[in-house]
């Protein structure tokens, strides 16, 4: 028997862009007329790639082009990509917000979704009025919700404000009120969108743990998104890349995340000017050596500075972040200032990095303050395909954010 629970085929959704309800009539016609002499729709072929940054005068756009994929049951569906990807519009079409223009979906038993702060409550009614309101729209009968009455308040911790009504509840009790109806009245399909990033960090351990423990135990469907790439890898089963409202990429979680941050890296690994408000300071990254895998290695970052200040000294801190978000190391160093241009370099004489993708960050500090910070100057990828040093492959299978070069052992 199948335990494909969600089947995607050709789906597709086309928005119109600028003021809904200019020309709609004549658009109408075109579509009616087309439709009479068996053509297809004029409006599905006139538009353009959903991507933000182009404005190219088309009146339509691809919020989502030709999506296929299929999720089976307990899989927890990691969903990633920029803003304006498409991966909301996705979860609201899945959730029947809105209807696709074209293609199917076939999906297998009853579906929750929390896809924005507030999902499904009625502001004026209370805690508890929503959450028998909330169970019922997604098909709980009453004795069921009581059961689980006194597991979703203790989850959401808002007991002190359960008969208040949730117009008065701050956007982080209103996400722990909605994801914890969302999650304990056991639907066979859990939709959340980047909601929780509202939460606080407890929350958030919380609910990631019983977004593990439903689809385990239970063997209920999750899809997820999130921009948090730690909570996509500790969560997910599998993931899926959204990039411009098309499937960029499906698969193993790790692969995906990996690639999805490998084609960022070879846009970004480039020489760049940053510039700071203050004191006309300008640094400029002019060259940086590609590290590779194994021992040895030296990471370098060379730098030209210039300012205003004179005999000033200036610390400029690099720091390293893997793909997970996770600082790995920084690094400092002071300059004193001149008239002239200065070229500096920072050098990781020996790296310990395993494979994995990373991003740069730059900081500068005059007399204790920070005076410039900026996140992802630069990405770079340590492939394992490259390792040089066989003790790196031994190691490969260790955990963490580095690889000592050796191991001391006590007599």
């Amino acid at each position: 028997m199948s335990q494909t629970v969600i089947k995607i085929e050709s789906l597709s959704k086309q928005y119109r862009l600028g003021q809904v309800g200019t020309g709609t009539l004549s658009h109408d016609l075109n579509r009616w007329w087309a439709n009479i002499r068996g053509r297809e729709d004029p409006f599905k072929k006139v538009t353009t790639i959903n991507d933000r940054n182009i404005a190219d005068g088309g009146e339509y756009v691809w919020a989502l082009k030709d999506i296929n994929f299929e999720v089976e049951k307990g899989e927890i569906l990691g969903i990633i990509g920029k803003n304006g990807a498409g991966k909301s519009t996705l979860l609201k079409i899945l959730s029947k917000v809105t209807g696709p223009t074209t293609g199917t979906i076939k999906t297998k038993g009853r579906i929750a979704s929390l896809l924005e702060v507030g999902t499904g409550f009625h502001p004026e009614m209370t805690g508890r009025e929503n959450i028998y309101m909330n169970g019922t729209l997604n098909g709980m009968r009453r004795h069921e919700i009581k059961a689980k009455l006194d597991e979703i308040i203790d989850f959401a911790g808002v007991a002190k404000y359960l008969d208040t009504p949730t117009k008065r509840y701050s956007s982080g009790m209103t996400v722990r009120l909605g994801f914890a109806v969302a999650a304990f009245l056991e639907p066979e399909i859990l939709i959340v969108d980047e909601v929780l990033a509202v939460g606080d960090f407890e929350f958030q351990d919380k609910a990631i743990g019983r977004m593990s423990e439903i689809s385990g135990q239970s063997g209920r469907t999750i899809l997820f998104v999130s921009h948090n790439m730690g909570a996509i890898q500790r969560l997910c089963t599998k993931a899926i890349h959204l990039q411009n409202g098309e499937v960029s990429d499906i698969g193993e979680t790790s692969r995906v995340i990996g690639r999805y941050f490998s084609k960022d890296s070879k846009k970004n690994n480039v020489l760049r000017d940053l510039s700071t408000e203050f004191a006309g300071i300008i640094i400029k990254l002019f060259k940086f050596n590609q590290p590779k895998a194994g021992f040895n290695q030296p990471i370098k970052f060379e730098f030209i500075i210039s300012t205003n200040l004179q005999a000033n000294e200036i610390r400029i801190g690099v720091g390293i972040n893997n793909s997970l978000s996770n600082r790995v190391v920084t690094t400092s160093s002071t300059i004193t200032t001149s008239s002239h241009d200065e070229k500096f370099s920072i050098e990781l004489a020996n790296h310990y990095l395993p494979p994995d993708n990373y991003e740069v960050s730059l900081g500068l500090d005059l007399g204790g303050n920070t005076i410039f910070f900026s996140n992802n100057i630069l990405q770079f990828e340590i492939s394992a395909d490259e390792i040089l040093n066989p003790l790196l492959v031994e190691r490969s299978g260790r955990l963490g954010v580095f690889l000592p070069n050796k191991t001391i052992h006590n007599n």
